[in-house]
């Protein structure tokens, strides 16, 4: 039986573990009840369980043969602080929380993958299935890391996938080098000096000086980088004050830079440091920045995006696989992994419906087949047994 018909002739069970983990969705590095799930069914399938890796992360261990082969497949757990919005039978039942990524999902194809490798043992080697916990911001794949994820299971290579609304079902899409941007998060106080608001003149208003920075900060792409250097710079809220009729003493913006290199990451920060600066110091005022690495750029190794897209195109047919796809704004954490082993990240058809991060987002079911099957037939292609086998 193919991987694909083992997906299919399963999919009732695959389907019901995903409703339950989309109705009881758990914020990131507090996925207790979604780690115990996934523990439970590797343990279930006679996988070794590996428990409390960066917190609430889990690694199933399977291993086949004599091979010294060994590759990684990734997929996150966490859930979104939204309401959901859909009504689904099997829609959320915490309030203000919601599986609104598709994470459910991501965690359900792996499953699914390792449960048929593990009734086949149809590679000779070991795979390391790794539920990533944290994946939304809250840094999931650094606490794994920091946790000795692959000092203790030393992969070849690593693998990860991600749902994608607007692509057809059946379809997938990948590139090699830069995938995915990498993203920041920037928060700028500003110290000036409150005052009656029917006497500014008395004051050092960090509200003007805020709207300003405002302007000046769309700057810092349009007027400081090639063209060619592709880079997003947001400003995405803004406080100070809570009366009418005063002049705060301090006030702060925040938003997010998203690019595909580490270096202009860094050239970024250190314009919106420079600029923040000297505009504060033209009111009077002081400002001061804090820049937060989230997300490094998601790059994939040339040599396993072919793997992948091969492994992809034999499943669906090569009509149906992108190898060339659009590289993303998007920030995903699997980066800092892939930056300590080579790999790749693709994008897997997810059909009509709402985007992620949307509160009538609903992982499509119809997916998981494709997904889960693409992962184990990655396996055995990777790591082949022997003819005599």
């Amino acid at each position: 039986m193919s991987a694909f018909d083992f997906m299919t002739r399963h999919r009732a069970e695959f389907d019901a573990i995903r409703h339950d983990l989309h109705a009881h969705p758990e914020l990131g590095l507090e996925e207790h009840r979604t780690a115990g799930i996934v523990a439970d069914k590797l343990t279930e399938w006679g996988i070794e369980v590996h428990r409390g890796i960066g917190r609430t992360g889990v690694v199933g261990v399977l291993r086949s043969g004599n091979g010294a082969g060994s590759i990684g497949l990734r997929a996150d757990m966490d859930a979104l602080p939204m309401q959901e919005d859909n009504t689904v039978s099997y829609r959320s039942t915490k309030p203000g929380l919601m599986h609104a990524c598709g994470h459910d999902g991501h965690t359900t194809m792996l499953l699914a993958a390792a449960r048929y490798l593990a009734e086949t043992r149809s590679f000779d080697g070991t795979v390391n299935f790794i539920f990533q916990p944290g994946e939304e911001g809250v840094g999931g794949a650094l606490a794994m890391l920091e946790d000795g994820l692959l000092e203790r299971f030393p992969c070849d290579a690593l693998f990860g996938m991600h749902n994608r609304p607007g692509l057809p079902v059946g379809q997938f899409a990948i590139r090699p080098g830069a995938a995915m941007a990498g993203g920041a998060f920037f928060d700028i106080t500003i110290k000036g000096k409150g005052a009656h608001g029917a006497r500014p003149e008395d004051s050092i208003d960090p509200v003007l000086v805020a709207g300003h920075l405002i302007t000046a900060l769309q700057t810092i792409v349009s007027r400081n980088l090639p063209h060619s250097d592709v880079a997003v710079l947001s400003i995405t809220k803004m406080t100070g004050g809570d009366a009418y009729n005063i002049i705060p003493d301090t006030a702060t913006l925040g938003g997010t830079v998203r690019c595909f290199d580490s270096a202009i990451m860094t050239r970024i920060r250190d314009l919106l440091e420079r600029t923040a600066t000297n505009i504060a110091e033209g009111f009077g005022a002081r400002a001061s920045l804090d820049f937060r690495l989230i997300f490094a750029p998601t790059v994939n190794d040339p040599v396993h995006t072919t793997a992948y897209a091969d492994t992809a195109a034999e499943l669906v047919g090569e009509a149906n696989v992108d190898r060339h796809a659009e590289a993303v704004m998007g920030s995903e954490d699997f980066s800092f992994m892939l930056e300590k082993t080579p790999g790749a990240y693709i994008l897997a058809g997810g059909g009509q419906g709402a985007a992620p991060h949307h509160p009538r987002y609903n992982f499509n079911d119809e997916t998981t087949p494709y997904g889960a099957a693409l992962y184990a037939r990655l396996v055995e292609r990777s790591l082949p047994r022997m003819a005599h086998d």
